[in-house]
């Protein structure tokens, strides 16, 4: 842990802040085939496909190339897009009141997200925390995904954030380690109390959980 003070908080947001994962919608799509979805979502519809709208291609392009490629599943390919929206069923449990909470308490709030330019506006209309970010930074809009360090050199310079006194949070180690690597404070998120417990510990004013 870094003995530099944490002057403001920079949030990922799928798996941190809103829970998005395929999978709420692809259960409904192979109803009662659990092995089965999960192959679909590592080998069709997969991480490393998505990521690619994450960093600026179209939904209509990545969805054309798999429908090509895979046509016995067009149809689930499609609800990727047409049915996006049921992979968003709500935020992390406590997520909304953290971010109010500290957001009254004046600590300064920034989010960035490996999130589709096309997809976002979707996702905003879902939630109402969003004006307790002082920025966001989305993948899709500058064409700049984590892990790559460039991503997390233009939030700072997009915001004048101080990196040292700055603390990343995000679900995935390997965005951690980049975050580290830039001159940022970083952590795992696993859930909002350890996230409460992590910030109280650096001297960030939260309540317990």
């Amino acid at each position: 842990m870094s003995d530099a003070p944490v002057r403001a908080l920079v949030f990922d947001l799928g798996g941190v802040v809103v829970d998005w994962d395929p999978r709420h919608l692809y259960r409904k799509l192979f109803p009662g085939d659990e092995p089965g979805m999960q192959h679909f979502l590592t080998h069709v519809c997969s991480a490393e496909w998505n990521a690619r709208q994450d960093a600026g291609r179209s939904f209509a392009e990545g969805i054309a190339e798999l429908q090509a490629r895979h046509p016995e599943h067009a149809g689930r390919i499609a609800a990727y897009w047409e049915r996006w929206d049921e992979m968003l069923p709500g935020p992390i449990p406590g997520a909304p009141e953290l971010l109010r909470e500290l957001h009254a308490a004046a600590v300064p709030l920034y989010a960035l997200s490996n999130w589709s330019a096309e997809t976002w506006p979707r996702a905003r209309g879902h939630f109402d925390f969003w004006e307790c970010f002082e920025g966001v930074v989305i993948s899709g809009e500058i064409r700049l995904a984590k892990p790559d360090p460039a991503i997390f050199r233009h939030l700072l310079e997009s915001y004048a954030v101080d990196a040292a006194t700055t603390l990343f949070i995000d679900d995935a180690d390997a965005n951690v380690e980049a975050a580290r690597a830039v001159g940022l404070q970083a952590l795992r998120f696993t859930s909002v109390p350890q996230l409460r417990r992590e910030l109280r510990a650096r001297g960030v004013a939260c309540r317990p959980d």
